[in-house]
């Protein structure tokens, strides 16, 4: 299986119409709304990816970097296989080439995900799927004040000797971060 992924630094409503499907389908709970994608794009936060199987799209991702430029590390912001194409490992081929791209391009130190923290058979499969790709699950459990679900951090050392000192807090201070930034109306 050949995936090919293609990155968008700028909004592409053509693109977003074709990803839409994708989005919506996987992330029914706490999705940012599509002006705040489109904001986070304009202001050069955010990256818009494709995943492409020949002509087909069959994945999507939203991503950011966060931290200093020398030791910045990737942030998924959300990731997502098309339903009908799930289970014949499009999703690990689709990370690899997001995790690929933001060394070759970003010389990210880690990469930082967050995923649904309440003990259900779904959230249980999404953190595996993390943990295959190669993931350490963190301890924390973060509580957001405005969305009911609960999130703990997973990362993916890039740089050899990266250490989480902490049981993930620090993690969620750099993914709060890149929250707050996306829902800011001005570039900060």
């Amino acid at each position: 299986m050949t995936l090919t992924l293609t990155t968008y630094s700028a909004w592409d409503q053509t693109l977003w119409d074709q990803i839409r499907p994708i989005y919506t389908e996987a992330f029914i709970h706490g999705a940012k709304p599509e002006k705040i994608l489109k904001a986070m794009l304009d202001r050069g936060i955010a990256f818009l990816h494709a995943g492409w199987d020949g002509d087909e799209l069959v994945a999507m991702a939203v991503t950011g970097l966060s931290g200093p430029v020398e030791t910045q590390n990737l942030i998924i912001d959300y990731m997502a296989i098309r339903q009908d194409q799930r289970g014949q490992g499009k999703g690990r081929a689709f990370f690899n080439q997001l995790r690929d791209w933001a060394v070759e391009q970003h010389h990210i130190h880690a990469v930082i995900i967050e995923a649904e923290a309440e003990d259900t058979a779904e959230n249980r499969e999404r953190i595996v799927f993390w943990e295959k790709c190669g993931f350490i699950s963190t301890d924390y459990v973060h509580h957001y004040i405005w969305i009911p679900e609960t999130y703990r951090a997973l990362v993916l050392p890039i740089m050899p000797g990266l250490e989480i000192n902490d049981d993930g807090q620090s993690l969620f201070k750099q993914i709060t971060t890149f929250h707050e930034k996306s829902f800011r109306k001005s570039k900060a």
